[in-house]
């Protein structure tokens, strides 16, 4: 089951992150870049828990972000 956060919730938390966490958000989603090349996000979800220690919540956050920014991109 996945738990789906509004964009109000989401935006919340990755203003949260870098407080949270010692580390800017741009270094996550580098992270996430350089990381095991996973084809789902609740993969990467559970690699960045792992790997770092994260909360569920930071770790969806940054990925979900990822993959937004990476959208973006592509149709940009």
């Amino acid at each position: 089951m996945s738990v789906e956060f509004s964009e109000q919730t989401h935006r919340n938390m990755i203003d949260r992150i870098p407080r949270a966490t010692g580390r800017e958000l741009s270094d996550w989603l580098r992270t996430v870049d350089e990381g095991p090349s996973l084809v789902r996000p609740w993969e990467r979800v559970s690699w960045l828990r792992g790997a770092y220690e994260l909360s569920y919540g930071q770790a969806k956050a940054i990925v979900h972000e990822y993959h937004l920014r990476r959208a973006a991109r592509r149709f940009g």
